[in-house]
C-alpha cells in the first residue's frame, strides 16, 4: 500500500537482541522485563512502572489495584467520569469492576474530555476520573488533575496511544494516581505485544505486581504492605491473596521494550515532523477538521473530520482514499455510546454528546510512522482536495 496505516519501528538491534533471548532458553518474564520496568520509569520520572502483556491489561490491572487499596477502595455502584471517544478496553475494565460510566462530550477539535462537563457529571458517587489522551494529543491534564485534588477523586491517566506526549513539560501518562501506556505494533514503541503501568504510589504498585502474576505472594518485596509473610516457605511459594490474573509479558518483548526505549526520542522527532507537514497542509482549509494540538503531541495518527457544512457523509472521500491506496479506520474507537456492547454497561450522558457523534459519523485517521513520510501525507493532501 502506498500510505500504510502503521510501520515497524524495528531495527537490527531488535531482531539480535529477540535471538539472544530466544537462545537462551528463558523467555518468560525475567531480567530484561525488569530492565525495561525500570528504564521506563527513569524514562518517565515515575517510582515505578509494571510492564504487562497489553495497555489493556495495564487498563485492567490498574482499576483493579484501586478496588484493593487498604483506604478508599473503588467499589461496585461507584461512578467514574469517562470521555465518549476512546478504545474499548478504556471502559471495560470499568464495567467488569461494577463501576458506573458517567459519560462526557469530547471537544471537537482536540477530541480529548471537555472539561467544561466535569462539574456538571460530579455527584456524591464520582470517585474518578478516566481522561484518555487521544491519538498522541494531551487532554487538558493540569485542570482534571486539580479537579480530582478537590474533591477527593482518583485520577486515571490512559496515555496507551500517547507516549512521547508531553504537557508543559511534564510527559503524558505522568499525572494520575496511575498512567498506563501500550507498545503494541503500531504504537510510539512496539514490543509485539505489550503495556506499561507507572504510579508513584506504593501500595498500587505492590498490588499490581501480585495481579498481574495470579494474584500471589512471589515477587513482592520484603516490606510488602499487602500481606504479611507466613513461616512455612512450602505454602509460602504458592500463597495466593488476590483474585488475580495471568498478564505477563514475555521476556522476549522485555528485551525489545529495552532497545525501543533508546529510540523513542528519535521516534517523535520524526512523528513531529510528519505532524507539522500534516498541519501546514490542513490548517487553514475549513472544509476538514483536524486535531488541534494541546501541549507537545506525540502525533499517533492524523484525524481528519469532515465538515459538516461542506460534506453530506463520509463515503465518497473514503472510496477516492481507497482507489488513491491509503489506508484509513475509525478515529480510535468512534464514540463509545454507539457501539452494541453498551447495553451492558451501567451508565448515564452528561448533557448532549455532539462532538463525539460528529467525529463518529464524520471522521477517520490516517496513519502516521516513526520516518519521515513527506510524500504519503502530500498525496493525501492532493487526493483529498482535488
Amino acid at each position: 500500500m502506498f500510505y500504510e496505516l502503521a510501520s515497524s519501528s524495528w531495527q537490527q538491534e531488535e531482531i539480535d537482541i529477540a535471538h539472544k533471548v530466544i537462545d537462551s532458553g528463558m523467555c518468560s518474564m525475567g531480567k530484561y522485563v525488569q530492565q525495561f520496568e525500570a528504564d521506563f520509569a527513569k524514562k518517565m520520572g515515575k517510582k515505578y512502572a509494571l510492564m504487562l502483556n497489553s495497555g489493556s491489561s495495564a487498563n485492567l490491572i490498574g482499576v483493579a489495584a484501586l478496588f484493593f487499596k487498604q483506604d478508599n477502595p473503588l467499589q461496585r455502584g461507584d461512578e467514574v467520569i469517562v470521555p465518549a471517544i476512546s478504545w474499548a478496553t478504556t471502559y471495560y475494565p470499568l464495567q467488569q469492576y461494577g463501576l458506573k460510566l458517567k459519560f462526557v462530550d469530547v471537544e471537537l477539535d482536540t477530541l480529548n474530555l471537555s472539561v467544561d462537563q466535569l462539574e456538571q457529571a460530579l455527584t456524591p458517587k464520582t470517585k474518578m476520573v478516566v481522561a484518555v489522551n487521544i491519538l498522541g494529543n494531551p487532554c487538558a491534564l493540569d485542570v482534571i488533575e486539580q479537579f480530582c485534588k478537590k474533591h477527593n477523586l482518583y485520577f486515571f491517566e490512559d496515555n496507551c496511544e500517547s507516549m512521547g506526549a508531553t504537557l508543559n513539560g511534564k510527559q503524558c501518562g505522568t499525572f494520575g494516581d496511575i498512567g498506563t501506556f501500550s507498545t503494541f505494533f503500531s504504537h510510539h514503541i512496539a514490543t509485539m505485544e505489550g503495556g506499561l503501568l507507572v504510579t508513584d504510589d506504593d501500595e498500587l504498585y505492590q498490588l499490581g505486581r501480585s495481579l498481574r502474576n495470579h494474584g500471589w505472594t512471589r515477587d513482592q518485596p520484603e516490606n510488602s504492605q499487602i500481606f504479611t509473610p507466613q513461616d512455612d516457605d512450602f505454602f509460602e511459594a504458592y500463597r495466593f491473596i488476590l483474585p488475580g490474573y495471568n498478564v505477563r509479558p514475555t521476556d522476549l518483548a522485555g528485551a525489545i521494550g529495552v532497545e525501543q526505549l533508546k529510540k523513542l526520542d528519535d521516534v517523535i522527532t520524526a512523528r513531529r515532523q510528519n505532524g507539522q507537514t500534516f498541519v501546514n497542509l490542513f490548517a487553514n482549509d475549513e472544509r476538514f477538521i483536524i486535531q488541534k494540538e494541546h501541549g507537545k503531541s506525540s502525533w499517533f495518527a492524523f484525524t481528519i473530520i469532515l465538515n459538516p457544512q461542506y460534506f453530506s457523509d463520509r463515503k465518497r472521500v473514503l472510496e477516492k482514499l481507497k482507489a488513491a491506496d491509503i489506508g484509513f479506520r475509525i478515529i480510535t474507537g468512534g464514540n463509545f455510546l454507539r457501539h452494541d456492547v453498551i447495553k451492558y454497561f451501567d451508565y448515564e450522558c452528561v448533557g448532549e454528546i455532539k462532538n463525539a457523534n460528529i467525529a463518529h459519523d464524520f471522521g477517520f485517521f490516517v496513519g502516521n510512522h516513526p520516518v519521515i513520510i513527506t510524500e504519503q501525507i502530500e498525496k493525501l493532501h492532493e487526493v483529498l482536495t482535488q
